[in-house]
């Protein structure tokens, strides 16, 4: 391939995606703009936007070189990839928009009212996004490396670079637009191609798939069922509790639109995943020489070239290199933007924006470095590990803390450590190649048969064996979840009846405390009033907003911060921490 082709589509990529990204700048005014896009993503351009970050280098190269390797059954991975959002429709997506959190550990500490389990999941999400990262840069690398020759290490530092500038400069309101661009781009990067690979192929004689191998396919592990099972219980469930997908949840203005917004991602997605294995089926045919493991991954990169060749085969393999591009961006950013959000809440001193883009180097210098040291592993079974992770931690906690009034939290922390930390470890284990063949190697490799149930248990088990341990704004939090927004009272501060009495000082998922009025018994849950922000319908009359006014006196939100800001009430982009409260400051209502 003419190494120029690639690397004018991915300049192009490169600076259509700094070019719509400062679009998104331009328009992004205010910290709710830029932590959660003031909540006014409409279905449609949040869906695109969802499905941008979520195609990523596993969809993109990884499905293709499984389904080259291995065959039809590797068609699972697409299928788990798509169903995850129905698992999610059903039973997360309105109930966690309604909590008003920004991220998981918001809505953890809402939930349960514990800064302990906050803390802990916060490392989860860390942990699992940085898990999620190491393929996107790996693939990066691999892209520039097949495609121009470029260091191994070149792409996932270009990829870096990029991310950093469009996070740190723009936020959700900006990563919104370029991620929804960056979906069409992969679409139709596929899509394109693919058309003209299958002209290529009839023109041949449609010759038969199978006959194109030319060597016996390896079985992927000792035990194929099992990992068959590891695989859908990982990407059903673990959809769910990815930090960058459930990020964006928060953008919707409330949770209908939360609902909707996952139904069109099923279908964006559902129609994207049509085309890789169309990749992986031709590419027996026409790349059948490609070595096991990574190699497997660029079928899709040279596979124009092999079947078409000459110069329609070398545009449409710069088409495709941009795409792979594409992809790698748009899912670093969300990744990027969900792990620096917790590292700037529950890491960093105070939560001010300019915290926030000190923390988003951090957030991708960590994998960049993981991206070195594991390039020998296949993106996909890299981004399996992630949902396995997630699987076994986030899936029981959002499903037990919406559905289950009588989650405690050391029954959540029982699961997280337990179904989560095992997980963990087994992924640690399978890439340090601890255990390399028979069952222990599958158990390690594919654990979210085993761990996603420890999980549950351990959190039911533990919650039932202490009844004293259950929150006190239980009953607010589950009606907050459960009820449309329309039925919710906006006020929630004794004078509505339904919260008992629970302040709205904290937003973001955290309940007042100090000062609220809550008379004993009452709920103090995580905020009372509606799941939209106030931007939608705002406080009661009598509260302060958060746009430079404070919360009303006396009222100081969880563990001992007064009035911390909703990132959806904030209006100056950098006085987010000082204008707030925020650490423990009392601001006073003018």
């Amino acid at each position: 391939m003419n190494q120029s082709y690639p690397v004018v589509a991915v300049t192009v990529v490169v600076l259509a995606t700094v070019l719509v990204g400062g679009f998104g700048l331009r328009i992004s005014r205010t910290t709710s703009d830029f932590y959660v896009a003031s909540r006014t993503v409409g279905p449609a351009l949040n869906a695109a936007a969802i499905s941008g970050e979520y195609l990523s280098a596993a969809s993109f190269l990884g499905i293709a070189g499984l389904v080259l390797l291995h065959g039809p059954d590797m068609l699972w991975y697409p299928v788990g990839y798509t169903a995850g959002y129905l698992v999610l429709l059903v039973f997360v997506a309105a109930p966690l928009r309604r909590s008003g959190a920004y991220t998981l550990p918001d809505f953890a500490e809402g939930r349960l009212q514990s800064r302990a389990v906050r803390r802990l999941v916060s490392v989860f999400v860390v942990g699992a996004g940085w898990l999620y990262l190491v393929p996107q840069l790996q693939g990066a690398g691999l892209t520039l490396k097949i495609l121009t020759g470029a260091p191994g290490w070149f792409g996932g530092v270009l990829v870096a670079l990029v991310v950093v500038a469009a996070v740190a400069a723009g936020g959700m309101r900006s990563i919104t637009f370029v991620q929804a661009f960056q979906y069409w781009l992969k679409l139709t990067a596929l899509l394109v191609p693919a058309f003209f690979l299958v002209l290529a192929w009839q023109g041949d004689g449609r010759p038969s798939v199978a006959a194109g191998l030319t060597g016996a396919v390896a079985g992927r592990v000792d035990h194929p069922l099992y990992a068959t099972y590891g695989l859908i219980v990982a990407t059903f469930l673990g959809t769910m509790g990815l930090p960058h997908v459930v990020v964006r949840f928060y953008t919707s203005p409330n949770g209908r639109a939360a609902r909707r917004t996952t139904v069109v991602v099923l279908a964006l997605i559902g129609a994207f995943y049509l085309l890789p294995p169309v990749y992986g089926a031709l590419g027996r045919l026409y790349v059948p020489q490609l070595p096991s493991g990574t190699d497997a991954d660029a079928a899709v990169l040279l596979l124009p070239e092999r079947a078409i060749g000459g110069l329609g085969g070398d545009l449409l393999g710069a088409l495709v290199a941009g795409g792979a591009f594409a992809a790698f961006l748009s899912t670093a950013s969300g990744l990027t933007m969900a792990v620096a959000g917790v590292l700037t809440q529950d890491v960093l001193p105070s939560r001010g924006v300019r915290d926030f883009r000190l923390a988003t180097p951090l957030a991708i210098a960590v994998p960049l470095g993981g991206s070195l040291l594991v390039s020998s592993m296949p993106v996909a079974d890299s981004v399996a590990m992630a949902f396995a992770v997630s699987a076994s931690s986030f899936c029981p906690l959002l499903v037990l803390g919406i559905w289950w009034r009588r989650l405690t939290p050391p029954g959540a922390a029982a699961g997280l450590l337990l179904g989560g930390g095992l997980s963990f470890a087994a992924t640690v284990a399978t890439v340090g190649g601890a255990v390399r063949s028979g069952w222990p190697h599958a158990l390690l490799a594919w654990p979210a048969v085993w761990s996603v149930p420890v999980g549950f248990l351990a959190m039911i088990l533990v919650s039932l064996a202490t009844p004293g341990r259950i929150p006190p704004g239980t009953g607010a939090a589950m009606a907050r979840f459960h009820l449309p927004e329309a039925l919710v009272p906006r006020g929630g501060d004794g004078r509505d009846g339904l919260c008992g009495g629970a302040a709205t000082g904290a937003v973001d998922g955290r309940r007042a405390r100090a000062g609220s009025g809550a008379g004993p018994g009452a709920d103090a849950g995580p905020g009372c009033r509606s799941a939209g922000s106030v931007r939608d319908r705002g406080p009661a009359p009598d509260r302060g907003t958060v746009s430079g006014r404070g919360a009303a006196p006396g009222r100081t939100g969880a563990s001992g911060r007064t009035g911390a800001p909703d990132p959806a009430d904030v209006s100056d982009p950098e006085d987010v921490s000082d204008r707030a409260g925020v650490r423990g400051r009392t601001t006073e209502a003018p």
